[in-house]
């Protein structure tokens, strides 16, 4: 059963199959809205994302932000779409959403000081223009025996090979010392 689970989210690459892309952290006292990775080349099969992050607003009591994703800058919020299961410990639940790309969520000043979220996005043959592009999120934050796991899946309708991604938390800026690194993998 292990093994069946490790297949599912593994991506089929091995340790050196890996290139560090390019890396954004964070730096601003007051934070920024988004992070943005451009000009990115077709040479891999597929792209991951691995970020620790945490937002500077207040969606609800104890409620993590959404981390919205954008591909070639399109806004156009019916090209995407995405289903979720989450799961705190004590209770699990699941939904669909047709408008921004949810990649996740991360912790907000409704969550406990400090804390950061973590997460990690594949995106499936982002350079192959023959077909809508696929991903998958794995997400979570922890806050002392509470916090929150994410299992996300997305589909932006386009066949377009992607060029650029941005990444924007729904409510707020990004804090300072998120970090966000971008990989190639082969």
């Amino acid at each position: 059963m292990l093994n069946n689970i490790a297949a599912l989210f593994s991506s089929g690459a091995a340790l050196g199959d890996y290139d560090s892309i390019s890396t954004v952290t964070v730096t601003a006292g007051a934070g920024q809205a988004s992070v943005e990775f451009v000009s990115i080349v077709g040479t891999y099969k597929h792209l991951q994302i691995r970020y620790m992050a945490r937002c500077a607003g207040a969606y609800g009591a104890a409620d993590p932000s959404a981390m919205r994703g954008e591909f070639n800058s399109d806004t156009t919020t019916t090209n995407y779409y995405s289903h979720y299961i989450r799961g705190n410990g004590a209770s699990a639940t699941a939904g669909a959403n047709n408008g921004p790309n949810y990649f996740g969520w991360v912790p907000n000043n409704s969550i406990t000081s400090g804390i950061f979220g973590v997460g990690v996005i594949d995106i499936l043959d982002y350079s192959d223009t023959n077909k809508n592009k696929t991903s998958r999120t794995l997400t979570g934050f922890d806050t002392n025996g509470g916090g929150s796991a994410y299992l996300t899946s997305h589909l932006w309708k386009n066949t377009a090979a992607i060029t650029s991604i941005k990444l924007t938390a729904y409510d707020g800026n990004l804090v300072q010392n998120s970090t966000f690194a971008l990989y190639g993998i082969k």
